[in-house]
């Protein structure tokens, strides 16, 4: 968001704020010195969605609304289908309703399943081990779809790795309701005493240490890549699948142990049996978005860790 406003783009913001926290916006507000439009609105309300979208003017849609946590998504399955596949044929129908036919989709690395190969690129074939990622593989194929449909349609999906840290400003960053489902606010909640100790699911996987292996990705070079995507959508119709990661992956050991030297604190670890749906090893070949979007990861796992610490230090403050 603060990467397009500062790039001149005007930005309206729906959200439900189902699992967000709507001080987000007025935080916001302090990093760009600009005033955020903001509609509350579930993504499944067509009705008002196509009010929002004729009231703002929009041109450009980025599509980042959805349940995202894999062991949640086994469990409840139904919530994951309805909230990601029903929200985007609500917003497609929208879209075609008031005339906007520019889409990024924040898709994941989970529809390459479990991979044949490694690092994983676009040609590799899709699949999912659970509900979160099949729900993302089932709108990626609507929006191929769509984009056959008719040529005026300018469509990417965007498959991020997995996005962590904080912008700079330590004034947004990642704040899970509850039990964090993902690594990195888990392992800093630990570091500040919130929680007794980080759970490893699974030690025996076949990596270097035993633990799962992923690409982390900077959320501020995630961010980036989002912005590059828009300017690319402009002279690109049709659909295009494009990979957000480093090319890197890190193990949950070796993100401990960062972590450990970014915030100066001990993190204790208990490991227990893996979880479901979950696989050994995943990281990007981002030659793609390197060729196509002329974007590249930029930050290192130092800075990831550091800026999440400083994320965590400034939520405790305000707190």
């Amino acid at each position: 968001m603060a990467v397009l406003i500062e790039a001149g783009f005007p930005v309206v913001v729906l959200d439900n704020f189902s699992n967000s926290d709507p001080s987000v916006i007025s935080r916001l507000e302090r990093i760009t010195g600009k005033t955020i439009r903001c509609v509350r609105a579930d993504l499944r309300d067509r009705v008002a969605l196509i009010a929002t979208l004729k009231a703002h003017g929009v041109t450009d849609v980025i599509h980042l609304a959805g349940l995202k946590a894999v062991g949640e998504s086994v469990s409840q399955p139904i919530q994951y289908y309805g909230c990601n596949v029903q929200g985007t044929i609500s917003l497609l129908e929208a879209m075609q309703e008031t005339g906007i036919s520019r889409l990024v989709f924040s898709s994941s690395a989970t529809v390459y399943g479990d991979p044949h190969y490694l690092p994983l690129d676009e040609a590799h074939p899709t699949s999912a081990t659970n509900p979160y990622g099949r729900s993302k593989l089932h709108i990626e194929e609507m929006l191929r779809d769509v984009a056959r449909s008719a040529p005026d349609w300018h469509i990417v999906c965007l498959r991020y790795f997995n996005p962590v840290g904080a912008h700079p400003s330590a004034l947004i960053g990642e704040e899970p309701s509850g039990i964090p489902n993902n690594l990195m606010p888990f392992v800093a909640q630990v570091a500040a005493g919130i929680r007794p100790e980080l759970q490893i699911f699974g030690g025996d996987y076949p990596t270097p240490d035993g633990t799962g292996v992923r690409d982390y990705i900077h959320v501020m070079d995630l961010a980036e890549g989002h912005l590059a995507a828009l300017r690319y959508l402009v002279d690109h119709p049709g659909w295009e699948a494009i990979n957000l990661g480093t090319g890197v992956g890190y193990s949950v050991l070796e993100m401990v142990s960062a972590f450990e030297a970014a915030s100066g604190r001990a993190i204790p670890c208990n490991r227990v049996s893996r979880r479901a749906g979950d696989i050994a090893s995943c990281y990007a070949n981002p030659e793609r978005a390197q060729r196509l979007l002329n974007w590249h990861a930029k930050r290192g796992l130092e800075d990831m860790c550091r800026s999440t610490w400083a994320w965590q230090q400034e939520r405790r403050s305000l707190s």
